[in-house]
């Protein structure tokens, strides 16, 4: 990997670790339906200023079915769980979690692609696992029921987006990257609409200057760019390399926690961050 393609990687684990603190600010306040709806939304739009400004086309109709299904699978449902996740873990410790999503992806070729799941990938699957349960178990978190329940979300996110990147690579191999962004997160817009509305009626919202930016950087920085950054490398050094953004995302989500919310980052979350890390050596190995 060339220096420029380093720098790239880099920076997209930045703007992809700055989304859970953009999230762990908005959501608290506005919700996490509205938080969800805007940061598609108007990362859709920033797409297609994009698309319009360097006048590339995004082709839509022949595949509209299958931008709703990558849309709730890669956006829709995981930016939703993360976000009520978001109102019971920090930033730190959802961004650690996140981590779980190679592990699961692992699962998801195995059970839809037949992809024969090895003994390494498997006790993978299981130290990542007890990774979790020691970041949040030994984090600053009072344990309670909505602190399960948070978790439980935030894992349900990674499942998510691993059954997303297995349809993804079966349905859209020929269609630009611009192309399959935009499209998911269109589809993502409009399956939002409606739950958003059930979601968000009657509640009183304090849409306050710092909100409205953490709305907007989630969905400009750590969406659209994040997403325009993540297809460079796929095209440039490849899927297999572009993975490695995942060891990234944790260190560069604490950190952002730890600077901008003053949250604690303890032994515990360390030491859970080191095992999701080592396991996930054991899954991405050949």
């Amino acid at each position: 990997m060339k220096l420029k393609e380093l720098a790239v990687l880099f920076a997209l684990a930045a703007l992809f670790g700055s989304s859970f603190l953009f999230v762990r600010i908005a959501s608290p306040v506005i919700g996490p339906f509205l938080t969800s709806q805007g940061r598609v939304t108007f990362a859709a739009l920033a797409l297609l200023a994009i698309a319009l400004f360097f006048k590339k086309p995004v082709h839509l109709r022949k595949r509209w079915k299958q931008y709703f299904i990558i849309g709730a699978l890669n956006s829709a449902i995981p930016f939703t769980l993360v976000s009520l996740a978001a109102l019971h873990l920090n930033a730190s410790i959802l961004a650690i979690i996140n981590a779980m999503t190679p592990f699961f992806t692992a699962i998801a070729v195995w059970v839809w692609m037949k992809e024969r799941l090895i003994f390494s990938k498997g006790l993978g699957i299981i130290l990542g696992l007890i990774g979790v349960v020691i970041t949040v178990g030994w984090s600053p978190v009072e344990p309670s029921l909505e602190v399960l329940l948070a978790s439980l979300c935030s894992l349900l996110s990674t499942v998510s987006y691993a059954f997303g990147g297995v349809f993804a690579k079966k349905t859209f191999n020929n269609c630009s990257p611009l192309s399959v962004a935009f499209g998911q997160l269109m589809g993502a817009t409009l399956l939002l609409i409606p739950i958003t509305l059930a979601g968000s009626q009657g509640q009183t919202i304090n849409m306050t200057p710092v909100v409205l930016y953490s709305v907007l950087g989630v969905a400009v920085f750590s969406t659209a760019f994040g997403y325009l950054l993540y297809y460079f490398l796929i095209e440039h050094v490849g899927p297999t390399k572009t993975v490695t953004v995942t060891f990234l995302i944790p260190p560069f989500g604490m950190v952002w926690g730890a600077i901008v919310l003053h949250e604690q980052i303890t032994d515990g979350m360390i030491a859970g961050l080191f095992i999701i890390l080592g396991s996930l050596a054991l899954i991405t190995r050949k």
